[in-house]
């Protein structure tokens, strides 16, 4: 079959247009060649496919039968150099994304806003979960990129860039206002309610490497599935809440909570943008990557 493709390429031109001149002059080439096309395609089938009539050329029976096939091959191979043409102009195609609440919100909405406006064509998916989870789905080839939260275990086939910084605080509500504007250990935390998010997260993880360094073994009265939930309980005086800043700003800024200060600081941590070094990446994700590379830099 592969040694007959440019037949079957001139036999679907005389087809549709039914006239070997017609095919000869889309193809741009000789009446002789396109005859001779159909000639050695028929030799290779083993039966006539034309039969020529003051009309123009007519299918025979094995002729039709084998253009209904041959016409839906050649319709997908030109539905697919037409979608891949689209996809090398950025009119279309898919960017696949694994990012957590707290990166989407907090990093990578602006990028996705942007990127939308320059190239509408172009589906963008998010699979939300957290730093762990985000790394799996790198390793299936779920997602095209992760933008992630450190620390996170990192591997040989793993290329990543810092975009952002995070900072870890601890907030609460009127309830504990006897902690508030005081210098306080860490081991203070032993005395009130903790409300954390669950153990399954580089957040989680990071906050309990830390305490442990400390001297503190953290048992929390509430774990949680999202910071959001938990600047809620903090809002709720059921405990002192520990979430990266930004999830509590607005509620530090009006004075509805209120950090609490520590005579040891919790080091900053950054977001990062994970890539898999051994898949090449679509053209499509090469731009938002492109465009998130730009402004970081800048």
């Amino acid at each position: 079959m592969v040694e007959n493709l440019e037949y079957y390429k001139v036999f679907y031109h005389v087809g549709r247009l039914h006239s070997i001149t017609l095919a000869a002059k889309e193809l741009s080439i000789s009446q002789p060649a396109v005859s001779q096309s159909i000639h050695q395609l028929e030799s290779s089938l083993g039966c006539k496919l034309f039969q020529r009539t003051a009309k123009g050329m007519k299918f025979t029976s094995e002729g039709d039968l084998l253009f209904r096939y041959i016409e839906r091959g050649y319709e997908q191979i030109e539905m697919g150099e037409q979608r891949l043409s689209q996809m090398l102009h950025l009119d279309a195609g898919v960017v696949r994304i694994g990012a957590s609440d707290m990166t989407l919100r907090f990093f990578l909405l602006p990028y996705l806003e942007k990127f939308h406006e320059l190239y509408p064509g172009i589906k963008v998916t998010v699979t939300n979960g957290p730093t762990p989870e985000t790394l799996l789905y790198l390793d299936q080839d779920v997602i095209d990129f992760g933008v992630i939260s450190s620390p996170f275990q990192e591997k040989d086939n793993y290329s990543f860039f810092p975009v952002s910084e995070i900072r870890d605080t601890f907030v609460a509500g009127r309830k504990f206002i006897q902690y508030k504007n005081k210098t306080l250990d860490f081991t203070d935390l032993e005395k009130v309610p903790l409300i954390m998010l669950e153990g399954k997260s580089s957040t989680r993880a990071y906050v309990d490497s830390f305490l442990e360094s400390a001297g503190i073994q953290p048992h929390p009265e509430f774990e949680l599935a999202t910071s959001d939930m938990i600047v809620q309980f903090a809002l709720r005086n059921l405990g002192v809440g520990c979430v990266m800043k930004s999830f509590a700003e607005e509620f530090l800024d009006s004075g509805v909570l209120f950090e609490l200060r520590f005579n040891k600081i919790l080091p900053p941590r950054q977001i990062c943008v994970v890539t898999d070094e051994s898949r090449p990446l679509s053209l499509a994700a090469s731009k938002l990557l492109e465009l998130i590379r730009q402004d970081t830099k800048n």
